[in-house]
């Protein structure tokens, strides 16, 4: 194994010290939590973002060190180091878990590793935070919440990223729920619609290979959602009927490096086959009854990231959009007619979720936040020996949810029903 590779110039360690917080230590009176990151791209930046704010905004048990970051370009990740400020940089995820000043092991790549990569972090004594949808496939997923069980009575935290939980207005709609505000659920509709892909020319990614991304919209969008959903309600999904569809079936590959969602340029001369689906549409039913449709999709023109939920009960509704995420739409049903109605509940106050640690009132959060949140949380159940939430038991639900829309779209919609114990593997 070669050794790691420190970013050059001192813009690392200036950063750390401004912050109070070595880049390799910890702080003066807290432990540390020394973080290995395997993937830079989209997702590694956002969750370099939670590892760097989450101890300079809360109150934690231990101090987050990002120690090391892990990409197989050694230029790359060596930018990607000082960028988002790693102390080190590895080409080889095998040499990061391996070492010995690495406590958690953030799993931010493409599907097809998170498997090999987290089983590996497991088995060496790490702590693991894996990014969503848990695995490729359920197989994949039975293993990975197998070896968390196990690790977990040594002691090993393993927690798959559904960041969308930590929104502190979806955090204050599950309180809510949970405390009887909406009643028995009737329904629960949820769509999550892009349109990075509307444009036929625009160039393959990974995101477009099963064999990488493991499905399309459904696994990338309809992941989130499952999931929101199953949080929200206090739920898990009994069954589904399902239509999933590839409007587009071949696209040239891409000319240059990858940049956000897609490539930064096309290479007319050379085309791929898109092997994934590119929006999923389905209902399902819940144990209690309450009936839920989803639609993921990426050909949503205009749509950017357009996720909204709403739930409607026998006392009241709620309703979440993320394109306004410091809000809450709330209606209480139990008020009289005469002056009730949805109304605006802005989730800024010192009271609601997470939100005690940041601005005053009426100074809104963003996407980048929830990382944070998702750092903050990790750092206190590993901290206080907790079960992790949501677990890799959870995540591996979401997958069986997942593998049931794909077996319903197969067989012409037919309803599919889901394991009763998915934690049962």
């Amino acid at each position: 194994m070669g050794q790691p590779q420190q970013p050059e110039g001192a813009e690392v360690a200036a950063a750390a010290t401004e912050a109070g917080t070595g880049a390799t230590g910890a702080s003066a009176t807290r432990p540390p939590l020394r973080v290995g990151m395997v993937g830079y791209a989209f997702m590694g930046a956002a969750h370099s973002q939670g590892w760097r704010t989450a101890g300079r905004v809360f109150d934690l048990p231990l101090d987050p060190v990002p120690a090391a970051i892990c990409g197989r370009d050694a230029d790359a990740v060596r930018e990607a180091a000082l960028r988002h400020g790693w102390a080190s940089a590895e080409t080889d995820w095998r040499a990061l878990v391996a070492r010995d000043d690495i406590d958690l092991v953030d799993i931010c790549t493409p599907g097809d590793s998170h498997a090999e990569i987290a089983l590996a972090a497991l088995a060496a004594g790490k702590h693991v935070l894996c990014e969503k949808p848990l695995a490729n496939t359920v197989d994949e997923a039975e293993a990975m919440t197998r070896a968390a069980e196990a690790a977990a009575a040594r002691g090993q935290v393993a927690m798959v990223g559904f960041n969308y939980r930590r929104v502190p207005a979806t955090a204050l709609a599950r309180r809510m729920v949970a405390e009887g505000r909406v009643g028995r659920l009737r329904h629960v509709r949820v769509v999550y619609l892009q349109d990075w892909l509307v444009d036929p020319q625009a160039p393959m990614t990974w995101r477009l290979r099963r064999e990488q991304a493991g499905s399309g919209a459904l696994g990338d969008l309809g992941a989130h959602i499952v999931d929101l959903a199953q949080y929200l309600t206090g739920e898990r999904l009994a069954g589904v009927s399902a239509l999933t569809e590839t409007f587009v079936r071949e696209r040239p590959l891409p000319g240059g490096a990858a940049r956000g969602l897609g490539a930064a340029s096309a290479d007319p001369a050379a085309t791929g086959q898109v092997t994934v689906d590119d929006a999923a549409v389905f209902t399902g039913r819940f144990p209690s009854g309450a009936l839920a449709s989803f639609e993921a999709t990426r050909y949503a023109t205009g749509r950017k990231n357009a996720l909204r939920i709403e739930l409607n009960g026998e006392r009241g509704s709620l309703a979440f959009d993320l394109e306004r995420l410091n809000e809450l739409q709330y209606h209480d049903a139990t008020e009289p007619g005469e002056h009730a109605g949805f109304r605006r509940i802005l989730v800024t106050e010192p009271e609601h979720p997470y939100l005690d640690a940041w601005w005053p009132p009426g100074h809104g959060l963003g996407y980048e936040h929830t990382f944070v949140h998702q750092a903050r949380d990790l750092v206190h159940t590993i901290a206080e020996g907790r079960r992790p939430d949501p677990s890799f038991a959870d995540g591996l639900h979401v997958q069986r949810v997942l593998t049931a829309v794909e077996e319903s779209a197969g067989k012409n919609s037919v309803y599919t029903p889901i394991a009763a114990d998915p934690a049962a593997v």
